[in-house]
Parts: C-alpha cells; sequence; structure tokens
C-alpha cells in the first residue's frame, strides 16, 4: 500500500494566537518562506491540505496573492512543481473553521495534535501517532509561528508530539524546519 493511498493528514500552520518572547498572546505575519516550503514538504509526504490560519485579511489575501501567483499565475507556468505544492494551501480566519471544515470532509473529528519545543504531559510518541494515520485515522498537526501556540489552542488537543531534539542546548528551530522533520517522522514510506 502507498502511504497516500490512507492517510488523511493535514498541516496548520497557525498565526494567531501565539505567543511572544515573553508569553503574551499575539498574531504573527505570513512568511513566504513558510509557505512554499511546508507546502513541498507537505506535498513530498501526502498531506491532503496545509492550512494557514490568520484572523487579518490582509495576510489572508497575501496568502491569496501568493498562491494564486503559483498555482494560476505566471509562477505555475514555469515551475509546476511548485503550483502542484502550493495548490494544498488553504487559509482560514480560525482554527475552529479548519477543524469543522476537517470534520465535515472526514466525516468525523480529527485527531487534533500540537507541536511545542517544550516537554509537555501529554505527549503521544511519533510512532503511536503514525500507526494512528497508517490505520486511516484522520490526523490535524497544528505548528505555532511566532514563540509557538497559545495556550487556548494547547487546551483543544487530544495530543502533543515530543519536542524535537538536537545534540545542543539550542532549541529554537524554524517551523518550516520542524514540520519537515515531523512529517518524515511519521510519514516516511522508508522506516529508517
Amino acid at each position: 500500500m502507498k502511504a497516500s493511498e490512507q492517510i488523511q493528514v493535514e498541516v496548520v500552520l497557525v498565526h494567531a494566537p501565539v505567543v511572544n518572547k515573553i508569553g503574551e498572546t499575539i498574531g504573527s505575519a505570513v512568511t513566504n518562506l513558510d509557505l512554499h516550503d511546508i507546502a513541498r514538504a507537505g506535498k513530498t509526504f501526502g498531506v491532503e491540505t496545509f492550512w494557514v490560519v490568520t484572523p487579518y485579511e490582509e495576510q489572508q489575501n497575501l496568502v491569496n496573492q501568493i498562491t494564486s501567483h503559483w498555482t494560476a499565475g505566471h509562477g505555475g507556468k514555469v515551475a509546476s512543481d511548485r503550483a502542484e505544492a502550493l495548490s494544498i494551501i488553504k487559509v482560514s480566519p480560525d482554527l475552529e473553521s479548519v477543524i469543522a471544515s476537517s470534520t465535515k470532509k472526514n466525516g468525523r473529528k480529527p485527531f487534533i495534535l500540537t507541536t511545542c519545543a517544550k516537554a509537555l504531559t501529554n505527549e503521544l510518541h511519533y510512532e503511536a501517532v503514525r500507526d494512528k494515520i497508517f490505520d486511516g485515522e484522520p490526523v490535524m498537526l497544528l505548528f505555532g509561528t511566532a514563540w509557538g501556540l497559545a495556550p487556548s489552542v494547547m487546551e483543544i488537543a487530544d495530543a502533543t508530539l515530543p519536542p524535537l531534539k538536537g545534540g545542543s542546548s539550542f532549541n529554537h528551530l524554524s517551523v518550516r524546519s520542524a514540520v519537515s522533520i515531523i512529517l518524515d517522522r511519521l510519514l516516511s514510506v522508508d522506516r529508517y
């Protein structure tokens, strides 16, 4: 069986509510690099939809302009691979609408996983999540921008993935790097 035949995984990049360096709840800006890199990683690993959540209309318009350029505009004509990758992007003003859309599409609420750079008590190991995915359970992976997801977002999760750890004390990956690593751990057809 091919991984993409059974998996129902959606990636959600949350721009609000997230927290800043001192823990205040804020909204953050959309970046072009995140859109391109996360969409390309998502498409590579068979992600159905890459949601970009921002309540700010100007930011929503920016996402739509960028994706339109690469899917329907000149960019798509010269880089069809990029067009294919960015075609999985959808924008939403809030997380509740994303969850509702996924629930309607799949006929059941997705298993919601948050990510965090700190160890939390509600962690579910990658292997257990991988089993859920390959058993056909809809899974939604939430990633935060800025300094991470706000507490109100963390509270709605069914579980949190363990933090990514390297061999040093430095622990502040870009969200696009974290998404790529986590997708590889969860969806790779090669089991190392």
